[in-house]
């Protein structure tokens, strides 16, 4: 889709909430000393951003979209495939406490990156794979990232590769009740990931602070490993 065709959008963002419903964090605050961002599609955000919130030196996360053109969509707007946008989580982290490999390591181990335009039983250009950086060096550690864990994943019986892998894309907040859905009262509990079972392994540049243990609360050969743990962070 080329920006011509896609819907106009706004010029107002659109109303969402000022604050994370898990963390107790503000959701647009500018970024501090020793903190980076980045986004990241992994199909359907809800279940996507509970997997990034739960990370211990994560700061904040938020859903939204990003990698089209329409600004400022809606989530119909979105879901109609006319803005050109896929589902994504912004993740903000101190990184003193949590390194860029270990958020692609969340990444690619929490959905399958082969899938091309669907993840699991939702299909459309809205659940595609994306890795949007913030900075060259982000762009250069998930482009090796993605290099390495295709190796893996052949090695495993899997195709190519899909994910997008760009920077500097804007990011447009999703509404309100999207915002952590999966901690908010009355929330349907739904993930549509379909994780590879392949786990990444060290790569060219990469560099790991997580404990090993971390890890072991992310069972992706568990069915909706992500709906069955707990909200609150992993605390060791």
């Amino acid at each position: 889709m080329t920006a011509a065709e896609a819907l106009p959008g706004r010029s107002v963002p659109i109303v969402t909430a000022p604050r994370h419903q898990v963390l107790g964090t503000d959701l647009q605050a500018p970024l501090k000393a020793g903190e980076e961002e980045a986004v990241f599609g992994c199909g359907c955000f809800w279940g996507a951003e509970k997997g990034f919130w739960r990370l211990p030196g994560v700061v904040t996360t938020a859903v939204g979209y990003a990698a089209g053109h329409t600004p400022n969509p809606t989530y119909d707007e979105v879901c109609s495939g006319r803005t050109g946008h896929t589902e994504v989580v912004r993740v903000v982290w101190n990184t003193g406490l949590v390194g860029f490999s270990d958020l692609l390591k969340l990444f690619w181990e929490c959905h399958d990156p082969t899938q091309g335009l669907a993840q699991g039983h939702d299909t459309g250009s809205q659940y595609r794979s994306a890795i949007i950086a913030s900075t060259a060096e982000q762009l250069c550690l998930a482009q090796a990232s993605g290099h390495h864990y295709q190796q893996q994943l052949e090695l495993a019986g899997f195709g190519p590769i899909t994910t997008e892998i760009v920077a500097d894309r804007p990011f447009y907040f999703a509404e309100t009740h999207h915002q952590q859905y999966l901690a908010r009262p009355g929330s349907r509990p739904y993930c549509s990931a379909r994780p590879s079972g392949v786990r990444l392994t060290p790569f060219p540049g990469s560099s790991f602070l997580l404990a090993p243990e971390v890890w072991e609360q992310y069972d992706w050969s568990v069915q909706h490993c992500v709906l069955r743990s707990s909200n609150q962070p992993i605390r060791l």
